[in-house]
């Protein structure tokens, strides 16, 4: 058993070439992606994936979330696989690294170890997972979620778009849904490579950012109920308008962020409202709330600062109000362990890093509560992301694929 030696690269101009090519399935309107999850664009990414996965030798399984998993097999038939991957779909005006990196730079890994002869212990497999967005059906990272068993795939199946299509029909209907029972395959341990979809790396010029911990989230629905009518000729004090209260619910998530900064961040990314007519006072919203720290107990406090402010603001407007939580997850710890293998790899590779905690939720973050997982990430231009105009460097995507390979290699242990 021996570790690969620090000179070992991956080839960067080839997992380049393999983003642009899956770059051209569900393209957008200004350069980036349009390939939401279990749509036809995501079913022909999907095959993409499979064709180059079957091409060096792997094989491909799909369990019943969609999931799939192509297999480079190990020495030891005994062995847990290492696991490395992330998701191939993408947001209505995504980019074309978010999650895809994550998936091909991993098959960039399995190349070179075919390339170079390279032989490990556990068998290493790659992972796509079905729906990490939460755009077309929420909430985000379902099937994770249902991997580690956070969620019940019955409930997950149930989900449905805006559309009203279910979750469960539309993974049937492209032909991904899966025989192999969900969760049942373990693993040695797992790894995550993404763009940091931040801006803290570009900024300090560091090549690697080396994940330590993941922001807790809520997601916070809020229904304000009012009364529609005209806006001309409906005097002011008669008003029960519920646009007002939404965007005075606005002002106080802005609020609550900033007295929990610096890690506590919020917005409004999603408002509905009802009938959306120029000349009609708004008589319904529903808006959710995205709320992330990395300290639970604080967003706890700020959850609570929200629920005790909506209600006043809806009291004082006489609006009718409803809360729910739609999704989240607790702030996350990945594993000693993993994130010292990234950590020494970027060193050996002589590539900058530092510590830094994740902003956004990935798949990574269900993971870790059932394998040793730790996430890789290299800067994204201005940090954008989630916005066609996301763009990273050929040079970045190299050398986080770089570690990865070096981190994977040395859990998946060389045979000599």
């Amino acid at each position: 058993m021996t570790e690969p030696a620090s000179n070992i690269r991956i080839n960067g101009q080839r997992l380049w070439d393999s983003l642009m090519d899956m770059a051209k399935i569900g393209p957008g309107v200004r350069g980036g992606n349009n390939r939401q999850t279990l749509t036809d664009s995501d079913k022909q990414g999907r095959d993409l994936f499979t064709k180059w996965c079957e091409h060096q030798g792997l094989t491909m399984g799909v369990d019943s979330m969609g999931n799939m998993f192509a297999r480079r097999d190990g020495t030891d038939p005994d062995a847990l696989p290492v696991m490395l991957g992330s998701h191939l779909d993408t947001q209505p005006t995504g980019g074309k690294y978010d999650g895809v990196l994550g998936v091909l730079g991993a098959l960039e890994v399995i190349r070179t170890l075919n390339d170079l002869g390279i032989k490990t212990k556990h068998p290493i497999e790659i992972v796509n997972w079905t729906n990490e967005e939460g755009t077309r059906f929420a909430p985000a990272m379902v099937a994770s979620g249902v991997f580690a068993g956070i969620h019940a795939q019955d409930w997950a199946y149930d989900r449905t778009d805006a559309d009203g299509l279910r979750l469960g029909d539309e993974l049937e209907r492209i032909g991904y849904k899966g025989d192999e029972p969900v969760g049942k395959r373990k693993m040695h341990a797992f790894f995550e490579l993404h763009i940091e979809q931040g801006p803290i790396l570009e900024d300090e010029n560091i090549d690697i950012g080396v994940v330590t911990h993941g922001q807790g989230l809520k997601w916070i629905q809020i229904t304000l109920t009012g009364k529609e009518s005209h806006t001309g000729s409906t005097p002011m004090p008669k008003r029960i308008n519920a646009g007002l209260g939404m965007a005075r619910v606005t002002e106080l998530v802005n609020e609550i962020a900033l007295a929990h900064g610096p890690n506590g961040v919020g917005a409004i990314g999603h408002l509905e409202l009802y009938p959306n007519s120029r000349n009609i006072i708004p008589g319904r919203t529903v808006f959710t709330v995205d709320f992330r720290h990395p300290d639970k107990a604080s967003l706890e406090q700020m959850d609570a600062k929200l629920r005790a402010g909506a209600e006043k603001i809806a009291a004082e407007i006489g609006l009718g109000i409803e809360i729910e939580q739609t999704g989240g997850f607790d702030p996350v710890t990945f594993d000693e362990g993993c994130v010292t293998a990234v950590r020494n790899a970027a060193e050996s590779l002589g590539y900058t890093h530092r510590n830094i905690v994740s902003g956004a939720g990935h798949d990574a973050c269900w993971i870790n509560r059932v394998a040793p997982t730790s996430m890789i990430m290299c800067p994204c231009v201005d940090g954008l992301s989630h916005n066609e105009d996301e763009e990273i460097s050929k040079e970045w995507a190299t050398a986080g694929a770089d570690v990865l390979f070096h981190a994977v290699v040395e859990a998946a242990q060389i045979v000599e």
